[in-house]
């Protein structure tokens, strides 16, 4: 018994000190490849199709700042405000759910975030208990800043697509810093389902979507720059007032 208590303990501290110590590093380091990215591989392997990864890093100042605005817009508009978790978002979804038909989720941009980097795809409360500890240690460790230039730049954005530059160049021939408002509702408009819905041939429905994204990022006010302060009092019944 003691040799197992001895073996948990170093294991956890293990686990500990290693989580911490990468996601300290990705403060600072760029983040080149996750584990979505080696597992759409493998999933494309396995289905007899060539690989597929395209992926740039760049920096948030390469990225066109109507970006930011459109997925918060889109997907977390609380975004500044809350500390990894929007609490309302949950409530709003739980209680939809509860009504039945079609389920809806309430992860948050940090949520989203610390799944991309550090885990793998999925539903399991294993894998929900590891993204709440994860979206802790972003929040704790990293600014708003850096949490959405790491978003920006890892999540899927298409069939074999990673972030922004890669997204701009081959669905829309163009780099992340030339990307047009309307460009930027559109690629977040597929962020639900990106695998289903394409930026580079979209649909009726995915217009109707860009549209309402375009119509909301009116309410949210320019994403501020590193060391830039975030100001509470821009904010109204938990959707920005337009920027002046």
């Amino acid at each position: 018994m003691k040799r197992i208590r001895k073996i948990l303990r170093w294991s956890v501290g293990l686990f500990f000190s290693s989580t911490i110590l990468a996601v300290v590093a990705y403060r600072f380091i760029p983040v080149y490849f996750t584990p979505l990215m080696f597992i759409r591989c493998f999933q494309q392997m396995g289905e007899g199709q060539s690989i597929t990864l395209h992926h740039h890093w760049v920096s948030m100042d390469k990225i066109a700042p109507h970006l930011p605005v459109a997925v918060m817009a889109s997907e977390d508009q609380r975004f500044l405000l809350h500390h990894g978790f929007d609490y309302k978002a949950i409530e709003r979804a739980a209680a939809h759910n509860l009504k039945g038909g079609k389920k809806r989720g309430a992860s948050t941009i940090s949520q989203q975030t610390a799944k991309n980097v550090f885990l793998w795809p999925g539903r399991s409360w294993v894998r929900k208990g590891f993204e709440v500890y994860f979206t802790a240690l972003i929040e704790l460790l990293w600014s708003k800043q850096r949490i959405m230039e790491v978003y920006l730049n890892s999540i899927e954005m298409g069939n074999g697509i990673y972030g922004a530059d890669a997204v701009a160049e081959y669905h829309f021939d163009k780099t992340a810093a030339d990307l047009s408002r309307a460009d930027c509702a559109l690629i977040a408009a597929t962020l639900p389902n990106p695998r289903r819905f394409s930026s580079k041939t979209p649909g009726v429905y995915m217009r109707q979507r860009q549209k309402r994204i375009l119509r909301e990022m009116k309410f949210i006010p320019a994403f501020p720059r590193e060391g830039e302060d975030i100001n509470p009092k821009t904010v109204s019944g938990g959707v920005y007032k337009k920027a002046k």
